[in-house]
């Protein structure tokens, strides 16, 4: 029999699956089927998509802020309901006005999850650390299966049904979550150092600033590797990828069929580094886990220049290690510092401010990349963190062993 709060957590679970999902469907769309339907080029129909990226960052923390006021989970109906429907109002789009007004339309109810969801998730459970790192994991399988299942959606029924079809589901999940969550009350999270007397980092200004850092500068890093990794491959791996073409010569694979198998094994195993992650902030706390996934970063970004082939591979994979390990930690931070009733606007400051960073990574892998090539990207990305790791070791104080403060308020 599955406990109320095992369908509970599924059910905000498949909220930042969703949420990740709906944002990306436009991309797969943009490039598969409408560049030719609407005689438009790729690039020309991007910009329509940029409205509703900007309103996914900056409606965070707005957001936050209602959720705090108004309710949590009430914001989560909501959220279900209103990127449903923005979803099936974007199929129905006959111009590229309507199409970016549609877009819009999801990324401001993509917004909400975030602020409010994380909330949820840290206010209520035990194991905060690997609540969030289980949490993180589903919205990655949401990246991940957006290209997938669209392009599917594509070929079976066309790009309107990969709008529609999604945001039917979205809008029926509402039910379930209404049923699950009324009249459930918030608990403080219990166990590990995720306890109801978390540990003492100092005040709180300096851990809202560590925070606040470290989303910025992994931000950058995140989406600049991200981006930049299948290029990196297409560059670094071209012999590694002509071995393992000859060797399977049999399924008569493309060198670019391999490079983009190699990518998404790299995606795959360092996604699940936030499991690790989980169990050391539940264990450990938030300082010697940012610290150990942050030296994980630094050491790969200083190898890689150079390397080529199988060592470029498993350089790779230490740098996308370190990189994913680190996304839980800031949230780890705000769920166990900030107080009960304002948790949702910290963390929509938090996303707002991530999701800012990510646009800035584009126009910086173009300039670095092609002056001074990746091994560039990679030094501009070592003193990113490295500022991370020196910064959090000054912010963070160490907490006392025997440690019995209460949440800052």
């Amino acid at each position: 029999m599955v406990s109320r709060d095992s369908k509970y957590f599924l059910l905000l679970n498949l909220g930042h699956f969703l949420d990740h999902y709906f944002m990306l469907i436009f991309a797969t769309v943009a490039a598969l089927t409408l560049s030719a339907g609407w005689e438009m080029s790729y690039a020309e129909l991007l910009p329509y998509g940029a409205p509703g990226f900007a309103a996914f960052a900056l409606c965070s923390f707005p957001m936050g802020i209602l959720a705090d006021r108004w309710g949590r989970d009430h914001m989560m109906i909501v959220f279900f309901i209103g990127i449903g429907i923005a979803s099936i109002l974007t199929g129905f789009a006959q111009s590229p006005i309507q199409l970016g007004a549609g877009l819009l339309l999801i990324g401001i109810f993509g917004s909400i999850y975030h602020p409010v969801g994380l909330a949820i998730v840290t206010g209520r459970w035990k194991h905060t650390g690997m609540r969030l790192a289980v949490n993180g994991v589903w919205g990655n399988l949401g990246v991940g299966c957006a290209a997938l299942v669209t392009g599917f959606m594509i070929d079976v029924a066309g790009w309107r049904a990969a709008f529609f079809i999604p945001g039917i589901i979205a809008i029926l999940f509402a039910f379930p979550y209404l049923e699950i969550s009324r009249n459930v009350e918030e608990l403080p999270p219990v166990g590990g150092l995720a306890a109801t007397k978390p540990p003492n980092y100092g005040p709180l200004w300096r851990v809202l600033i560590c925070v606040y850092m470290t989303a910025v500068l992994g931000s950058i890093v995140f989406q600049s590797t991200t981006v930049a990794l299948p290029e990196i491959f297409e560059e670094r791996l071209v012999g590694l990828a002509s071995t393992i073409s000859d060797t399977l010569a049999f399924f008569e694979l493309e060198t670019a069929s391999v490079i983009g198998a190699l990518a998404f094994l790299v995606f795959a195993a360092a996604s699940l580094a936030q499991l690790i992650t989980g169990h050391m902030l539940d264990r450990w706390g938030a300082r010697p886990t940012l610290a150990l996934v942050t030296i994980v970063q630094t050491a790969a970004l200083l190898l890689m220049p150079g390397l080529t082939d199988l060592a470029a591979l498993a350089v790779a994979l230490g740098i996308m290690l370190g990189v994913f390990g680190q996304v839980p930690v800031s949230d780890f931070l705000i769920g166990t510092t900030a107080s009960k009733i304002t948790r949702s606007r910290a963390f929509g400051a938090r996303y707002m401010v991530s999701f800012l960073a990510f646009s800035g990574a584009l126009p910086l892998i173009a300039v670095v990349q092609s002056n001074w090539g990746f091994d560039g990207l990679f030094y501009v990305l070592m003193i990113c963190t490295v500022t991370i790791l020196i910064g959090s070791r000054i912010l963070l104080l160490a907490p006392k062993a025997k440690e019995s403060q209460s949440p800052a308020e």
